[in-house]
């Protein structure tokens, strides 16, 4: 009994021991950070970077402007004024060679992947946490009116003691006003403040209002379940000389989603195997994954051909089904836009009607077509859809994200298609640059060598085929033969632009389009930009051509009815002949009265840039000469000139 009584007595000493530690009041919660007196004293929009390490990666290099440091540091965002900050964007220069593997918290505005090139600076912008609030809106949450960003990266030249500090930081938004940011060594901060001036643009939802660009994408859900939802996908054209042939888009999913079924389009692979051994199939464990079209985190998805737009089971979308081709409205403006509707499963924790989530890193290309830089999704307003049963009423979309693709070029890519110039005042033909679309075997011609010279009747043989004249060419002409020879051009795609004539009252050119490649261009549209002689144009006699009222100097052309297709490469008349490209050709007038002072010879009547299908080609170096500037045509090119028409 005794012993009985001690236990009972040492248990409920215990217990009381437990319950006077335990803290039940709010007097002992943790407060976050003080924060630094810059940023109280701060009304409007408090960013700050702090550089906090670095070490020293592979290789080890005694020059130590090429010595390699890998670092990392933070960037921070406050909203600790009275509005809030929707969709903030910051502004990050960099200016030690820096590339980026990673941004916690953050997204690249530009849409880069990591590892990413960011030395001349980059925009960052949230990631899940786009919008900040105000304090005096959520009670001071700091999880609401602050965005952390942890950076990592790689970085050249800047060992200790030195700090690799960025040239500056800022708020990208519009309607603040940055002054130069304050550098203390590792740190750097800035108060943004709200320009008194700047009138917002007042709207009548939550979201941000919609962006302008070359290509925007969007990413609308029309319907919600608690484990899926239907989302429709719309790409349009918004650039007169931008559009995309047999098209491929894909993204990343961020939270484990796969596409169940698709209508409009098709993934490029049915794969579900990621399905069967990851999230997914643990949590459906009863679904029959051989049904599942896709599972991959970054699916590739395809146009259907025209045949299928009246299919029921994968057709009937509008805008679907056009074989991937998304053209300019200057040509067709029932055909800028492309569509198709996916089922998307969605995993834990994510199963409320309300947990959507747009895919990030979108990306878009085509067969010959300009390149897009797509920006990550920001949502917007939701999308209206008319009545599919025709009446009088539109239907919100329950979520709605816009993604905007601009037309860019990257440094190291090369176009995919060239230029050569030529003139009646000169008997040579100056061809297209030697790897004017890359070279990848250079083991028995020179990559760096100019190209030679040609007769223009070497325009219409395969480069293969063109040696023998060539040389000839070139004894005949004096011209120096440079060893080994230069490699080809490498186009799929030529253009000649021909001074034919130049007269005192105008002037005239003929532009040859040489397809190379084993596929017909359909509906095939080119731009040149003649700066000087553009407002001088007159007509375009087997082109249907148009200046463009949005850029004053760029003159559009296409093909007229029953001339769209630009045909492929086709076998030679014997087989021992070379190949024969498919060809169309036009003449091109233009009056000199809107342009006294044009000088055709020299520069004036070339043009400046040059596009096939919205892809910018690669221009010679060097024009023809003019001995003397007759205006009188050389015969040998002129009558070379009469039977390619012929021909044609």
């Amino acid at each position: 009994m005794t012993r009985a009584w001690w236990i009972a007595a040492l248990m409920f000493a215990f217990g009381f021991s437990l319950a006077v530690a335990q803290d039940y009041g709010d007097d002992q919660q943790q407060q976050p950070a003080a924060p630094p007196p810059s940023q109280e004293d701060c009304d409007g929009i408090y960013l700050s970077y702090n550089f906090l390490s670095r070490r020293r990666i592979y290789p080890f290099l005694k020059n130590a402007e090429k010595q390699a440091w890998a670092f990392n540091a933070t960037a921070t965002i406050v909203n600790t004024g009275t509005y809030e900050l929707k969709g903030w964007k910051m502004y990050v220069g960099f200016q030690h060679k820096e590339i980026l593997v990673g941004a916690g918290g953050a997204v690249l505005m530009d849409g880069d992947d990591f590892p990413a090139d960011v030395g001349n600076g980059t925009t960052l912008s949230g990631a899940g946490q786009a919008d900040l609030k105000t304090a005096i809106g959520t009670g001071g949450d700091y999880t609401k009116i602050q965005a952390n960003i942890q950076i990592s990266g790689t970085m050249f030249g800047v060992k200790p003691p030195g700090n690799p500090m960025p040239k500056t930081i800022r708020l990208v938004n519009d309607g603040y006003k940055c002054p130069a940011p304050t550098n203390r060594k590792t740190t750097m901060y800035v108060c943004c403040v709200r320009n008194p001036k700047y009138k917002s643009i007042v709207t009548k939802t939550k979201f941000l209002p919609r962006q302008k660009g070359d290509l925007t994408i969007a990413y609308d859900v029309i319907q919600a379940y608690e484990n899926n939802y239907l989302a429709q996908v719309t790409m349009e054209n918004k650039s007169p000389l931008g559009r995309l042939d047999h098209w491929n888009l894909t993204w990343e999913w961020m939270r484990g989603e796969f596409i169940y079924s698709m209508k409009g389009a098709y993934p490029r692979s049915i794969d579900y195997l990621n399905c069967i051994y990851g999230a997914a199939g643990q949590y459906y464990q009863q679904m029959d994954f051989s049904k599942v079209l896709n599972c991959k985190k970054n699916p590739v998805i395809g146009d259907l051909p025209r045949e299928k737009a009246n299919d029921t089971q994968v057709g009937k979308i509008p805008n679907c089904c056009r074989n991937g081709s998304i053209l300019p409205a200057i040509m067709d403006q029932s055909k800028t836009k492309a569509a198709f509707q996916m089922q998307v499963f969605k995993v834990p924790p994510d199963l409320n009607r309300t947990a959507l989530y747009p895919p990030e890193k979108f990306k878009v290309e085509g067969v010959l077509n300009p390149e897009y830089k797509c920006r990550q999704p920001i949502r917007v307003d939701p999308a209206q859809f008319p009545d599919p049963s025709g009446i009088q009423s539109t239907s919100l979309a329950i979520a709605s994200w816009q993604i905007i693709c601009n037309i860019t070029r990257a440094k190291t890519r090369k176009p995919k298609c060239c230029v050569s110039f030529s003139a009646y005042y000169n008997e040579s033909v100056i061809p297209c640059r030697t790897c004017a679309c890359g070279c990848t075997d250079t083991k028995k011609c020179n990559p760096k060598a100019p190209a030679i010279l040609l007769p223009p009747e070497t325009l219409l043989v395969p480069f293969e085929n063109r040696t023998k004249k060539a040389i000839a060419w070139a004894s005949i002409k004096h011209h120096h033969v440079p060893k080994p020879l230069p490699c080809g051009n490498n186009c799929p795609v030529s253009v000649n632009w021909h001074v034919l004539s130049d007269y005192k009252d105008g002037w005239t050119a003929r532009m040859t389009l040489f397809n190379w490649a084993n596929m017909n261009f359909e509906d095939w549209f080119a731009a040149v930009q003649l700066k000087k002689a553009s407002p001088g144009y007159e007509n375009a006699y087997s082109f249907n051509g148009t200046k463009l009222p949005m850029l004053e100097d760029i003159i559009f052309l296409q093909g007229l009815r029953g001339l769209t297709f630009l045909v492929a490469e086709t076998n030679g008349s014997s087989p021992k002949a070379p190949r024969v490209p498919g060809k169309q050709q036009s003449v091109i007038s233009f009056k000199k009265k809107r342009t006294p002072d044009i000088e055709v010879a020299k520069r004036d009547g070339f043009p400046s840039r040059v596009f096939f299908n919205g892809e910018e080609c690669s221009l010679p170096t060097q024009l023809p000469v003019s001995h003397g500037n007759s205006h009188h045509g050389n015969l040998v090119v002129v009558i070379f000139l009469s039977i390619l028409t012929f021909l044609m």
